[in-house]
């Protein structure tokens, strides 16, 4: 920690002491970034944002309150402490959240190699953005563009407690991307690409991304409504994190404390396929959702939420840790202006061992799932629908593409239907492999619809 950031830190410890806190935790957020956005082979803008925040938790007895301020002069400091600790008096009892204590605090932090020193221009960051979109409008029926861009931060964090525990980290983001645009018969469809990386060297080549979103794009021309019924449904790796999430927000601490979880009574059974295990490593070098610590000054690791289906452990927090009688597992996460709350780092579904490829050729019909829209899903019940695209299959081979689809299921029986294929992509902070599901309701066209497509009508 610099010389200004502990300044700060013990300024606010006082002050919180002062104003008749029993206990206080201060996080520190310090960033910089700069984006630029091109369209149709032009800069539109060049934007740049520094920041600089502080948050302050107090303890009064079994109440807390949490209050955050850009302000960082000491009258305000002063103040914000005293706000703080009359907010608390004023609050209701909380029983179960603390301050981590001594013995529980993280003491060896690891290097994760989360910080690229690289400071790219807004001229490097207009280039790539350019390069990218320039590489989709080469296509030949690319029509149009909703335009490139590209980013790079930089951020640091520091945590504080009254407790003794003082640290902090530094990352890094760079990352760019481009939606490209073809018509056929009056139909409009669009698709993009990304690459984002912890470090400015791990980026993908702009001219292959704007490739691939042309190629994206291009695929999806002549879209229809798949047919209605039961079919296999493959998510694709682009779209599957988001089954690894509904995992994730089904284990939660907080949900399991409250009752929402339609898996709160099923510790220690299987709740998904023998092929799933869904994993939480907060120690992967470069990996976006690293840390050296969790937002509690717990130390981390990694952990096998989900072992061969059998469910392993809940995502937990000091708070609902208590609540539930367990330890905490040291995978809370910190926001400036509320209190820490469980949830993942860089979460993922292991991979299993074939490809996608074979995953579609074993199916004689079925739904390849490329992009979700909206959502209605409950963690109550488990009950699944949401808007979709992609791919029909038949025969093992995609055919054609689709789109006004919905998908419906229950996450229940749709997390024992998992098979994973061996593509994931390890630069997200919350991944998964292609997913395989052996049924799920597909409402596209009638029956009608489907004999009128098929007869030219």
């Amino acid at each position: 920690m610099e010389k200004f950031e502990e300044n700060l830190v013990s300024l606010c410890l006082d002050a919180a002491r002062a104003a008749g806190a029993d206990g206080a935790d201060i996080t520190l957020a310090k960033g910089s970034g700069l984006s630029a956005q091109v369209r149709l082979g032009k800069t539109e803008s060049v934007e740049r944002a520094e920041d600089y925040q502080l948050g302050l938790r107090v303890f009064v007895g079994k109440k807390t309150a949490n209050v955050s301020t850009g302000q960082l002069d000491e009258t305000v400091l002063k103040e914000l402490a005293g706000r703080a600790v009359a907010m608390a008096r004023a609050a209701p009892d909380n029983p179960w959240a603390r301050l981590a204590e001594p013995e529980e605090l993280a003491s060896d932090l690891p290097q994760l190699d989360l910080y690229d020193a690289t400071v790219l221009s807004s001229e490097a960051l207009t280039e790539m953005a350019l390069a990218a979109e320039d590489s989709a409008r080469a296509e030949a029926r690319i029509t149009n563009s909703e335009g490139g861009s590209a980013s790079a931060s930089h951020s640091q964090v520091f945590i504080a407690t009254s407790k003794g525990f003082s640290a902090g980290y530094s990352r890094s983001s760079f990352g760019f991307s481009v939606v490209a645009l073809a018509e056929k018969n009056g139909q409009m469809e669009r698709d993009y690409d990304y690459s984002s990386a912890v470090f400015a060297a791990d980026l993908d080549d702009p001219a292959e991304i704007g490739r691939s979103a042309a190629q994206r794009t291009l695929a999806r021309l002549g879209a229809q409504k798949p047919p209605t019924g039961q079919f296999p449904v493959i998510f694709d790796k682009r779209v599957s994190g988001s089954i690894a999430g509904h995992l994730s927000s089904a284990l939660n601490g907080m949900a399991i404390a409250r009752g929402t979880s339609f898996l709160k009574n099923s510790m220690g059974e299987a709740i998904a396929a023998a092929a799933i295990t869904l994993s939480d490593d907060p120690l992967r070098p470069r990996g976006p959702g690293s840390r050296p610590f969790d937002g509690e000054c717990l130390p981390v690791s990694r952990r096998e939420m989900i072992k061969e289906g059998v469910l392993q452990s809940w995502f937990l927090d000091l708070a609902t840790a208590g609540q539930l009688g367990l330890a905490p597992t040291g995978q809370a996460g910190r926001s400036l202006s509320g209190p820490p709350a469980p949830g993942p780092s860089n979460l993922m579904i292991e991979e299993g061992a074939v490809s996608q490829e074979q995953l579609i050729s074993e199916l004689e019909a079925g739904f390849l799932v490329t992009e979700l829209m909206g959502s209605s899903v409950s963690l109550t019940t488990g009950d699944y629908s949401r808007g979709a695209a992609g791919f029909w299959i038949e025969q093992g081979k995609i055919t054609r593409p689709c789109s006004e689809a919905t998908i419906a299921g229950n996450l229940k029986e749709m997390f024992m239907q998992l098979e994973p294929a061996n593509d994931a992509d390890r630069r997200r902070a919350v991944s998964a492999p292609s997913l395989r599901l052996k049924s799920m309701m597909v409402a596209g066209m009638t029956d009608g619809q489907a004999a009128a497509g098929q007869t030219g009508g």
